[in-house]
Parts: C-alpha cells; structure tokens; sequence
C-alpha cells in the first residue's frame, strides 16, 4: 500500500477559504476598536488640554481678577506628538497635534485628521449661554480630512460629516 503524506489540493483550499472568511469578519472588527482606541486617546489629551487652561483659568483669576484661557492650548500642557512648530494639519505625521490659532488637530494611524474648535475667549461659550466672561472653550470633535478623500466611512457615529475640501473657517468643525 502507498503511504499518504501530507494534504490533498481540496483540503487545502478549504483551509483557505476558511481563513479568509475569518479575517473578513475579524479585520472590521480590529479597525472599528482601534478607531475607539485613538478617540479614547484623544479624549484623554483634550481632558489634559481642558485641565491645563482650567488651571490657567484659574491663576487669571487670581492675579486679574478675571478668567481667560491661554491663547494657545498646547502652553503649559506636556503633550506626546506636539507640533508647535508647524500650523497646517497636512504636515502632521500621524499620532501628532497641531494648533492653528483656532483648531487643535490630531493625526491619527489610519491618516485621518481630526479637529476641534479653540478658542481663547468666551466666542465659542456664548453660543452655548455660557457666563460672559473671557474664559474660552473648545468644540466637539469633527473630521477634517482622509488622505484617501473618502468622507463616507462611520468611525463612531462622528465620520460621516461631508467635509467637501474646502478650507474651514469659524466655527465650521462645531457642525460636524
């Protein structure tokens, strides 16, 4: 009798197959946690950011008598990827940030840049009612840019904002 060695072709492909059904279903799975891993991230710099000029908020106040927020978010903050040498979000490398004087951005792994509204005075508070002083505030998070320019992709129930290219200006990321 003949001794049988190793897999047949059928037995095989079957085992590919298989596995390619399983990264099918798997990879979507591992990219949807990773895109709530980086917002998690990112919600844990801004919570730095907000502290920071709270704090700066509060020495003002002390010394002034009055509140207001740094002009720039990033002073005084320790903030892994900070670039304060650059002020346009197409120049980030991915996992860093970028203040432009009224947007903080955030590259993240897939390429895809994200922004929140800054401002310094109560501007963005008396949308919100807020007191009128000069404490400043910060906007919700919104999709900037893809590299791929594919805007239709959901990261969260916050990626399908129709952002069409054009330069934002004012309060454009609050309508995200």
């Amino acid at each position: 009798m003949k001794n049988k060695k190793g897999f047949t072709l059928i037995e095989l492909i079957l085992v590919t197959i298989i596995l390619g059904i399983l990264a099918a279903v798997a990879v979507p799975r591992v990219m949807g946690t990773v895109n709530r891993a980086e917002a998690s991230a990112e919600d844990a710099v801004l919570d730095n950011l907000r502290a920071n000029a709270e704090s700066f908020a509060m020495e003002q106040l002390i010394d002034t008598g009055r509140k207001s927020y740094p002009l720039n978010p990033f002073d005084g903050a320790q903030v892994d990827g900070y670039r304060g040498d650059i002020s346009d979000p197409g120049e980030l490398n991915s996992g860093e940030w970028v203040f432009d004087g009224q947007y903080i951005f955030h590259k993240r792994n897939d390429e895809s840049i994200w922004g929140w509204y800054y401002s310094s005075n109560d501007e963005y508070n008396d949308v919100d009612g807020a007191q009128a002083d000069d404490r400043g505030g910060f906007g919700p998070r919104g999709l900037y840019d893809r590299v791929n320019g594919d805007d239709d992709d959901d990261f969260g129930g916050e990626g399908n904002t129709g952002y069409s290219g054009e330069p934002l200006e004012g309060n454009d990321l609050n309508n995200f």
